[in-house]
């Protein structure tokens, strides 16, 4: 008898493991970041890329476990615990509207022969520790981050596939984000707002039909905060090195009967930056409110912010990376620095130096969004989404400008006594004030063998570009509140598109996408150089996309896919284009076709990528009037590689994420100007100089990022994070003189969390970034002239930190 009591007594005290997978009821599709809850208890686990969780710690006895996941019926299930058990999930979809069907018109699921990566909030939360966006994201597939300030806050940017910003279309709940004129997106607008993401899908090439700018490389739909049904708060404090600290805090109602939720976030962020005087301060906000009726949503969401970053724009130049002190004076002579601006150079750390010196040298700009969601089920078959959006942004950046000439700013020469001044010191501020507003706006229907999408949207983008002087070192006969250039522009964007998925059979599945999409861009006035320009440009595109996806198993899928896109220029290539010469639209043809593969504890994508281009615009090293660089169509170029990425389980306590970009990027036939002075600098000639196949700046050959995880208890995640970037020509003639060395750094991210009785969770993390300490750069650019026999040549790189640390306590009520 005693005997039977002492084992009963082991059995109760023993600890056992649940684990399993969650899948759709219906597809049998695998659903990733499900939540399976103990009940009535904070222990809780989320599914994997797999879809596999692991419930550790669980005492012995009958249990009951809370399966969620959104837009699925919530599932709660008896377990009985006796020893390790193996349990699988399968969840049923909810009739109820979610937050979901907010971006479903311009999402894509594995159905769709499109080549995506997407993030959910918990990968998110793991990565964000206040640095801006392309930081979060720099471990997916094909990804290239860059920061001017050297320390990922501030000015950052990103290539995918080798196209800049002003190629990858953003959107945030279906709303365009891309300024409309440059097209470039500035995540230093909206810091901290992965905190307030739900999830972020990546499409890579020109993807499905989305609102706003031409998809030309990639995009990024961005999901904001879903409902959350219980009420929470958020304490998340970072802090690191060059004075890094970032405080956020976030609250929620959770539904309030039934019908309502609400939730608010602020944010601040500061860094001195890892390059001289590099600092940023930052202040943002998210809002929303939310009503969730059965067959009806409406979502008011209010977010934004405001910036002040010391200007870092310039770069390093290779003379002084190299610490060539008669190379960092042909520097000086060529860019007519004074003696102070060359003490500065000479003087400076050889990666931290910064040209500006001037203590107001900043860029100050706020930019609030404002948003309005309704969406509809009219049938079990039929939803519809309307939103209507505005955003204001207003703010300048401000310049301290050595000898200017008067005559630079449209004023007349200063006379003080007999003497006739033509030039001071001044400081100017150069000013943005912008309005974008519209509608967007999506019907879905879902019906046996159908799933289609009819969406588009209407915006007008309202915008003044003006300057004004500040001060001057000499009076100036200018008058009260001058302006000394002043311009508009105004742009109109419409779009309209249709997608489709067809079931042909039980396996193979069709894929229609056919999208119209018309602009017209008017925009005149007096340009910063005194240029007066008038420009009246209308477009109309039709970009068509094809494409097949046929299920091998229910594990894996083959999927292939045509599609065609057509992009504006921007603002700059019309402004300074040559006198009579109109800049054409590009277009780009674009093939994907892949594989993806999931079981137990693998998943697997790889995919073959052609995108073809035709009238590119690239840099040739032409000037404009003004001398304003400027980029030239180029006939045919194109980019062609091979992506491979996954996940694998290896044991409970390692895991391992990776991917990996084979490329070429080619223009087939380019010609560089060079402008020859002469000999005696006395002449002006321009001189081109032909290239075949000559590879596309700032695309590298070979990209990879990897995650190696540890999990030696379950309450620890130590991941060992791994990026290598292959070399990058700074300008499109695959000089070996004018490139940037391949990198590879390695991060190392460590986090313990636990739910002790009072909070629903509380973390701590530690990043340990570039913690080899290499000495690298990841941006640059170049320009060169001819003196006659001589080249002159200016390399100039973005150098990122070395060895550095960030911090952060999270406390989840």
């Amino acid at each position: 008898m005693a005997a039977i009591s002492c084992s009963l007594s082991l059995n109760a005290l023993a600890q056992f493991s649940i684990n399993g997978f969650v899948r759709d009821a219906k597809t049998k599709e695998v659903l990733v970041s499900a939540t399976i809850q103990l009940a009535n208890q904070k222990r809780y686990a989320i599914t994997d890329a797999q879809g596999r969780f692991e419930l550790k710690s669980i005492p012995a006895g009958e249990q009951e476990l809370v399966i969620n996941f959104l837009g699925y019926l919530e599932l709660r299930q008896q377990v009985n615990v006796t020893g390790n058990v193996k349990i699988d999930f399968t969840l049923e979809e909810s009739a109820q509207l979610t937050d979901e069907v907010l971006v479903v018109a311009t999402r894509v699921s594995d159905k769709s022969p499109t080549t995506f990566t997407t993030l959910d909030k918990a990968i998110l939360q793991k990565q964000n520790f206040g640095q801006d966006l392309p930081f979060v994201l720099n471990w997916t597939p094909s990804m290239v981050a860059t920061s001017d300030a050297g320390a990922g806050i501030g000015y950052t940017g990103m290539r995918i596939r080798g196209s800049d910003a002003t190629r990858i279309n953003v959107t945030i709940n279906g709303i365009p984000l891309n300024d409309s004129e440059s097209q470039g997106v500035y995540w230093v607008n909206v810091p901290d707002i992965a905190t307030s993401a739900q999830s972020i899908q990546v499409q890579r090439g020109v993807g499905t039909s989305t609102n706003g700018a031409g998809a030309f490389g990639a995009s990024i739909n961005l999901q904001t905060n879903t409902r959350n049904d219980k009420p929470y708060a958020d304490l998340i404090n970072s802090f690191g090195s060059f004075n890094t600290l970032r405080n956020t805090v976030g609250v929620g109602t959770g539904l309030i009967n039934n019908k309502f939720a609400f939730d608010g976030r602020m944010s601040l962020i500061h860094s001195d930056g890892f390059i001289d005087r590099a600092s940023s301060d930052l202040k943002s906000f998210y809002l929303s409110g939310g009503y969730y009726g059965e067959k009806t949503i409406v979502k008011a969401i209010v977010f934004g912010g405001r910036e002040i970053t010391y200007q870092s724009w310039y770069g390093v130049p290779e003379s002084r990376l190299n610490n060539d002190e008669e190379a960092m004076l042909e520097t000086a002579a060529t860019e007519g620095w004074n003696e102070d601006q060359t003490n500065n150079l000479l003087k400076s750390n050889s990666r931290t130096f910064n040209t500006y010196e001037y203590k107001d040298q900043v860029d100050n700009y706020g930019q609030n969004h404002f948003q309005l969601h309704t969406s509809h089920r009219f049938s079990e078959f039929l939803t519809a989404n309307a939103s209507l959006h505005y955003t204001h942004g207003n703010g300048y950046y401000e310049e301290f400008k050595y000898g200017e000439k008067f005559s630079s700013y449209g004023l007349p020469n200063t006379i003080i006594g007999n003497d006739t001044i033509t030039s001071a010191d001044l400081v100017r501020r150069r000013w943005l004030d912008n309005h974008f507003y519209g509608i967007t706006y999506s019907a879905s229907y879902e019906k046996e063998k159908w799933s289609s999408v009819f969406g588009g949207s209407v915006n007008r983008y309202d915008g003044d570009h003006f300057g004004e002087i500040t001060w001057a070192k000499v009076a100036v006969n200018a008058p009260k509140d001058y302006r000394y250039y002043f311009n508009n522009g105004d742009k109109r964007d419409f779009s309209i598109f249709w997608k489709t998925n067809y079931r042909l059979t039980d396996k193979l599945t069709g894929f229609v996408d056919l999208q119209y999409r018309t602009i017209s861009y008017l925009t005149s006035g007096k340009e910063n150089k005194q240029n007066e320009f008038n420009i009246n440009q209308q477009f109309n595109f039709f970009n068509p996309k094809f494409g097949l996806t046929y299920s091998v198993s229910s594990e894996q899928q083959l999927y292939a896919s045509y599609s065609i896109a057509n992009r504006e220029p921007v603002r700059d290539d019309f402004v300074e284009a040559p006198i009579g010469v109109t800049p054409k639209s590009e277009l780009l043809r674009n093939i994907e076709a892949g594989w993806r593969f999931r079981k137990n504890h693998i998943a697997l994508n790889a995919n073959y990528y052609l995108m073809s281009y035709q009238n590119q615009l690239v840099l040739t090293g032409k000037l404009s009037d003004t001398g304003a660089s400027i980029r030239t169509n180029v006939d045919e170029s194109y980019r062609t590689g091979i992506e491979l990425d996954g996940a694998i389980r290896i044991s409970s306590k390692f895991s391992w994420n990776a991917n990996l970009t084979l490329s070429q990027n080619k223009i087939l036939n380019f010609d560089e100007v060079l402008y020859d002075y002469g000999a005696n600098f006395d002449e002006y000639n321009e001189v081109a100089r032909n290239y075949k196949n000559a590879d596309i700046s700032f695309s590298p050959n070979v990209i990879v990022g990897s995650g190696f995880s540890y999990h030696p208890v379950s309450a620890i995640d130590l991941t060992l994070l791994s990026k290598y970037v292959g070399k990058q020509y700074l300008d499109n003639t695959s000089n070996e003189a004018r490139h940037i060395d391949s990198y590879f750094i390695n991060d190392l991210r460590l986090t313990y969390t636990w739910k002790p009785i009072y909070f629903r969770e509380l973390s701590v993390s530690l990043l340990a970034n570039n913690i080899l300490d290499v000495k690298y750069s990841s941006n640059g650019y170049t320009y060169g002239y001819l003196g006659g026999p001589t080249e002159y040549r200016q390399n100039y790189y973005y150098p990122q930190a070395g060895r550095n640390f960030l911090a952060m306590l999270t406390i989840r009520f």
